[in-house]
């Protein structure tokens, strides 16, 4: 049997990349039409995005999926100072200081706290470390997405445990349907002979010919019949179990096939003439919602 999984999942990988920059990613998905998938990446990475799309396209069919990349470097970038705006700044500071009678003359230490006197020393671009940077994270990423398909499928598996509860309880509330549903008709003639009596007395009750009694009672058996609506319960239930049986995306034609569940158990309790039928009626549609709900969590 393929594994079942859910939508929801985490996974989480970090490291440290050859020029010393740590790294970690964070995935996170949750329930989902189809498959979307929202990167956050650090300035200068939105090269890694087509490569990061498809792998994540290969391994995953559903689910809103984010992933985050995070980047720290431990070493701080060397400053060296601007010629240019270190000359502006200290003639304007010798200028200033000449206007004042008695001003000391500028410090070294407040012309260099001036902004843009000092400046990050730019590193030379190397293509080759840039792309085995990339090369480095990808690699990171596709672990990270391995890391989360393992935790969808822990979740899956209990996910699977729960739905085939579920149908258990929706097959053993049919049978009680059915059996409930096969005292309808007796039921129906009696009640039906006991509203003609109170509306014509005993004896008006007799005259009415049993033929013509048939006939009603029959209208009315018809009307109520849920035979169909329990055959196709029980159809669905077998389709449902074979689904969960198939294993892998499973999710979205178990979303189908339970609204199929609701339509016949709607129709079962618009049909039912008892209230002991209307209570499993909408217990069947309690535990329908419940598997609904389920269902919905399933890739």
């Amino acid at each position: 049997m393929t594994t079942l999984s859910s939508m929801t999942g985490f996974a989480r990988e970090s490291g440290t990349l050859p020029d010393g920059t740590a790294f970690v990613w964070e995935l996170r998905s949750v329930n989902g039409r189809g498959l979307d998938l929202r990167l956050r990446l650090p300035a200068g990475l939105d090269a890694l995005e087509p490569a990061l799309r498809e792998a994540t396209a290969r391994r995953l069919r559903r689910g809103n999926v984010s992933a985050t990349l995070a980047l720290r470097r431990e070493e701080r970038p060397r400053l060296l100072p601007d010629p240019a705006a270190l000359e502006q700044a200290l003639r304007l500071a010798l200028d200033l200081a000449a206007r004042i009678p008695g001003a000391p003359p500028p410090r070294p230490e407040a012309l260099l706290a001036l902004p843009g006197v000092l400046r990050a020393e730019a590193a030379e671009p190397d293509e080759a470390a840039e792309e085995a940077r990339r090369a480095a994270l990808a690699e990171a990423y596709g672990r990270a997405l391995e890391g989360l398909l393992a935790a969808r499928r822990a979740e899956g598996a209990k996910l699977a445990a729960i739905v085939a509860g579920l149908l258990d309880e929706i097959a053993v509330l049919r049978e009680a349907a059915a059996a409930e549903a096969a005292g309808q008709p007796e039921a129906q003639r009696a009640r039906f002979l006991e509203q003609l009596a109170a509306l014509l007395g005993e004896n008006g009750a007799a005259r009415v010919p049993e033929e013509r009694l048939a006939q009603e009672v029959a209208l009315l058996a018809s009307r109520s019949d849920v035979r169909e609506e329990l055959d196709r319960l029980a159809a669905h239930i077998e389709a449902a179990r074979a689904l969960l049986a198939a294993g892998e995306g499973a999710g979205r034609k178990l979303d189908f096939l339970v609204q199929e569940f609701v339509r016949e158990a709607n129709t079962l309790c618009s049909k039912s003439a008892s209230v002991p039928l209307t209570r499993i009626g909408l217990d069947l549609k309690a535990a329908i919602e419940r598997l609904r709900e389920q269902a919905a969590n399933l890739e």
